[in-house]
């Protein structure tokens, strides 16, 4: 099993790795009348990464949502 993660590890590694080297073009991002000019591959992985924060408040919101009207009585 230890060898399995190993080349799992691996696999994984070199995949992001080549997602890096091939989108390593740049784009332009503006808001308002700031703007930001990074790689595309960086503009992927921190909309991933904002994606996965937002939807784990939103989960825990409704969660302590859901918790809080199962103990209501009536």
């Amino acid at each position: 099993m230890r060898y399995f993660y190993a080349v799992l590890i691996i696999v994984i590694t070199t995949t992001v790795l080549l997602f890096k080297i091939q989108n390593i073009g740049l784009i332009t991002i503006s808001l308002l009348n700031m703007s930001l000019t990074l790689p595309a591959s960086l503009l992927i992985v921190g909309v991933y990464v904002l994606g996965m924060l937002t939807g784990s408040v939103l989960w825990s919101l409704l969660s302590g949502l859901l918790k809080a009207a199962m103990r209501k009585p009536g």
